[in-house]
Formats: structure tokens, sequence, C-alpha cells
């Protein structure tokens, strides 16, 4: 029996200081040493260039939109991934925004229908870990933080990836990226989607 190689539309997510620019990196190595074709896809700049052409200047300000601004920015963004082509597409982006209506997910439903994600790859890290990585990125607009709000932040994107993997049937691998240990984790996700 013949099998056709899918093209693999894989969501990644991680709450901010879990690493996941530098796993990206590590895995986008990975694949090209592989002769894989893979496009890298940051879901948050890519709303944010459909923003900027209705006026807004800050990225850190989207979260910050009326929840239906919101919800038409991510399917505008939604059905531009969904025209891409490439073999691999990794989408980089988080599985909640903290809005001021509360936490709301990154990943609706109607986003989901439109992407129609193959995988999801959930990372995370010890809390301490993410807590000193976010205090050396000056980099962004970021709210204070403290450990039992990563630990929260952490639940959180556990209960919302989990939901998204039963509406899509699609699965979810769990992953650790611990200090020094960025190589590892690239190789089991890279692994765990069939890559």
């Amino acid at each position: 029996m013949l099998y056709l190689v899918e093209n693999k539309i894989i969501i990644m997510i991680g709450i901010p200081g879990v690493g996941k620019t530098t796993l990206l990196s590590k895995i986008v190595e990975i694949l090209k040493n592989h002769k894989k074709n893979v496009n890298i896809i940051s879901f948050g700049s890519l709303m944010f260039e459909v923003a900027k052409e209705n006026g807004l200047t800050d990225r850190d300000e989207l979260r910050k939109l009326p929840l239906s601004e919101q919800q038409r920015l991510q399917k505008v963004t939604a059905e531009k991934i969904a025209s891409y082509t490439e073999e691999i597409i990794i989408i980089d982006t988080h599985a909640f925004i903290n809005s001021p209506e509360g936490y709301y997910s990154g990943l609706p439903e109607h986003v989901l229908k439109i992407i129609k994600p193959t995988n999801f790859v959930s990372v995370s890290a010890k809390p301490e870990e993410i807590y000193n990585r976010r205090m050396k990125d000056n980099t962004r607009h970021r709210d204070k933080i403290t450990l039992a709000n990563i630990k929260k932040e952490l639940d959180i994107q556990s209960g919302m990836i989990s939901a998204c993997a039963v509406i899509t049937g699609a699965p979810v691998r769990h992953v650790l990226n611990g200090e020094g240990k960025v190589e590892e984790a690239a190789v089991k996700i890279v692994n765990a989607i069939g890559l």
C-alpha cells in the first residue's frame, strides 16, 4: 500500500520565557539538514502586521483590543497562514491571551478550523527558569511577573492546548525545554511529529 506524505502544520505554543524562539531555531536547523522545506510563522507578528494596516503601532497593544477585533484579526491571520504551501509549517503562538476580559484562547475553534493543524507542541520549562528568562528579556512590554503567575500560566496553557487537541483530533506533544537542553527538546519534537 502506498501512503502519500502529508504536509505538516504544527502549532507550537508556550508562554513567554519557555525558550520557543531558541527551540524553533534548533528545529529548523535539524529539518534543513534533512532537506525539509519549512516555514516558521509567528502568529502574533503576522497578526500585528494585519493590525498595523488598521493603525495599531505596538504589538503588545493587540491583547488590549476589544475581543471582537482580536477575533477578526485572528481570522484574517489564520486565512493568510492557510494559504501557505510549504512541506512543513510551524506556527509559533500562545495558547491564550491575557486580555482585560480574562484569558482568551489564542487558538479558538474558528482559527483551528481555518488552519487545520496536524500536530501541536506544548513547550514548558521550570517556573524558575521561565522567570529568569523573562527578567533578561527587555525587548517587550510585559506585565509584572511572579512564580505563582508563571505556574498559573503553565496550567492555563495545558488546559487550552488539551481543548485544541479535542477540537481538532490532532496529537499534542508536551516538551520540557530545560536550561541547556535545547538540542534534546528539539530532537524530541522532530521525532514526535514524524519528520
